[in-house]
Formats: C-alpha cells, sequence, structure tokens
C-alpha cells in the first residue's frame, strides 16, 4: 500500500491492467511529491570518490556500498555509512527504508521483469519481522525517453514509443501499491521530473545518481568513479548481460552483498562461449556505434560509458569460460579492511588444492 504525506493513496479499486498507469500519474502530479522532487533538483550533485583528504566527497571515515545494473543490497547503518548507485538513465533506482530501525535496501531496476521478485528479495532484511512497520521509499531515474508521440502515457501510432522509463516506473508503483507493506513514498523522482530538454528539444537526464546517508535516510544527487565503483567492478557488470543466459537468475535482482557479515559475496553466474565471441564482434565496433548498440539512451550516457563496455569485452576475451572466474560455481568474496576499502578473501576448496586471490 502507498502513502504520500502520511495519508494512503485514494486510487480505483479496479483491477484493470491500467491501474499501474493511473496510481502512476496520480503520484507525478501529487502536490507533496511534485514538490519533494523540486526540492531534489536544487540539492548539488555530489561527487563521490575515495580519498584520505577528509574534506573530499568521501573519506578513508567512510564505509560504503555500491549497486550495479541490476544489482541490490541491504544494509544495516551500524556496518554502513553510505549506500548508493549511479548510472541511471532509464533504470530506476529504489530505496527502501525501514523507519525504525534503518535498515535499509537499494535495488538498481533495468527491466519490469525483475520487479516482484526483486521487492521480496529487498525486503527481506528491511522489515526485520515487523510486517507493520512503515516503510520510506524513493524512486530516483528513469527519464523521460518516450516519444514525442507518446504523451500522458497514452501511445498514438505504432512501435514502442513509450520508452523504457515508463514502463518500468508504472510496475514500480503498481507493486508497491498491491504489496501489504506500507510505503511512504518520498521522492518520486523520475520521467518529467528527472528530465531537461535542449534547444533542440532533446531530453536528458537530470541526474544519474544518488547516495544514502543511512543514520539519518537522508538522499542526495551523486556520481561515482572508479574508486567507488567497487569491488569487483568488470566481473559484476559482465554479470547483468550473463544473468540473461543463467536461468537462475529469471526474474531475480542480482545478489552482492551479506547484510549481517558486511562483506561482498559476489554471487556466481554462468555465461557461455558465445559471450566471447560476441565480445570480439562488439570490440571492432567505433564508439558511436557501441553507443547505438548496447544503450538504451545513446545521447544520455556517461563520457565513461564506451570504456566500460570495452572493459567488459576485454575481459571476457581474456576469460570465456566462466568457470575461471567463479571456480567450482562459488562466490567471489570480499571484505572490508581497515582503511574502509575492499579487499579479495582467498578461498580454499576442499575438494582440490586450487585456491585464488586476486
Amino acid at each position: 500500500m502507498i502513502f504520500v504525506g502520511g495519508a494512503p493513496l485514494c486510487t480505483d479499486d479496479s483491477s484493470s491492467s491500467s491501474q499501474g498507469h493511473d496510481i502512476l500519474m496520480d503520484l507525478m502530479k501529487h502536490p507533496v511529491l511534485v514538490s519533494a522532487s523540486s526540492s531534489f533538483n536544487d540539492v548539488a550533485e555530489r561527487k563521490f570518490s575515495v580519498s584520505r583528504d577528509s574534506s573530499s566527497s568521501i573519506s578513508r571515515r567512510n564505509r560504503w556500498v555500491y549497486i550495479f545494473q541490476r544489482e541490490y543490497a541491504t544494509v544495516d547503518p551500524a556496518l554502513v555509512d553510505v549506500v548508493g548507485m549511479d548510472e541511471a538513465t532509464t533504470c530506476v533506482g529504489l530505496v527502501i527504508r525501514n523507519q525504525k530501525s534503518g535498515m535499509t535496501s537499494v535495488a538498481h531496476l533495468d527491466s519490469p521483469d525483475v520487479v516482484d521478485i526483486g521487492l521480496a528479495q529487498m525486503l527481506a532484511f528491511v522489515i526485520n519481522q515487523s510486517s507493520d512497520a512503515m516503510l520510506d521509499a524513493h524512486l530516483i531515474g528513469g527519464f523521460d525517453d518516450a516519444s514525442p508521440e507518446h504523451v500522458n502515457g497514452v501511445t498514438k501510432g505504432h512501435g514502442k514509443l513509450e520508452g523504457y522509463s515508463f514502463p518500468l516506473c508504472r510496475k514500480i508503483v503498481d507493486s508497491l501499491e498491491k504489496s501489504n507493506m506500507k510505503f511512504q513514498i518520498r521522492t518520486l523522482h523520475v520521467l518529467g521530473h528527472n528530465t531537461r530538454r535542449d534547444s533542440e528539444g532533446n531530453a536528458y537526464p537530470i541526474f544519474t545518481g544518488f547516495l544514502v546517508e543511512t543514520d539519518t535516510g537522508s538522499i542526495v544527487p551523486a556520481n561515482f568513479d572508479t574508486t567507488t565503483r567497487c569491488p569487483d567492478e568488470v566481473v559484476r557488470r559482465i554479470r547483468v548481460t550473463a544473468s540473461f543466459e543463467d536461468p537462475c537468475w529469471n526474474g531475480r535482482l542480482l545478489e552482492i552483498y551479506d547484510t549481517q557479515a558486511d562483506q561482498f559475496v559476489i554471487a556466481p553466474c554462468t555465461w557461455s562461449m558465445r559471450k566471447m565471441h560476441i565480445a570480439l564482434m562488439l570490440q571492432n565496433l567505433s564508439d558511436q556505434e557501441i553507443l547505438l548498440t548496447c544503450s538504451t539512451s545513446p545521447s544520455a550516457e556517461a563520457p565513461d560509458f564506451v570504456d566500460n563496455q570495452r572493459r567488459q569485452w576485454d575481459y571476457l576475451i581474456q576469460h570465456p569460460d566462466w568457470s575461471e572466474t567463479f571456480p567450482f560455481k562459488k562466490p567471489r568474496i570480499f571484505r572490508r579492511t581497515e582503511d574502509k576499502s575492499w579487499v579479495r578473501h582467498q578461498t580454499k576448496f576442499s575438494s582440490s588444492s586450487y585456491a585464488y586471490a586476486d
């Protein structure tokens, strides 16, 4: 069930397929959420990088968790100071926080297909056996990528004119409303609220990322760099596309983090040799061709998008067999060090003398 401003959202009880659409339209126009989105727009975007300089956006004193596409993590404010994500153009970042315990779950949702099971995954630790708890919810990302012919959620003509963001946002709010849990929506910075246009009318996202300060629950726009998009960046990026070939991950968000142990546990994912052949082919494309082939929003991607793609393909060419990355189909484990960075945990397998370490 959805609440806004402390009151339940008034919706039609109809079970028609348009209900999610109507809920989203009502939320986008709600004065409380319009005001919250306007205030969010006024917040300066924080550059999130690791430095030993205490005056930087994040210092070695901070404990953080970063979320890549199709991943989620639930964090305990006693163990983690900051959790966040970026690179969301047509994706949506969903934050769910227990008002009483402060337990916070963040997901980088990229498809309506992962919303229902993904929401259940997020809630597992957040509700903490308290099904009547009020949960704060924030939706950020998913700029308005719809065709100009798709007006107010209504498609005129043929083809996929509604874009990628709208169906995802519609599915998220529909699932929240149908849930038995109580969700107080605090931020709805998506679609038109998160869109700017240039002089020619081309649409771009205002913000593509955010961070959550776990002790207070405050959320600010943010972007990250290679020092904070970690650990195991390349492997985690590869898992996004590899998961489509692995039936173990159908409809599910990718697991990365052990909430109670405060360690990254990169769950194994398999892929076929076909991934290497595709990587070899894609490496021959120009930068512009890569944007057009690999992005749902080619004109809105960050400058490092192509380089991030090429680094994944280099890895797949060098490691075409998934078992090289996940020996014995075991997870890759990273533990937090004294200076708050991450280090790969050396694992020995009883079935052989094989061990690995970064």
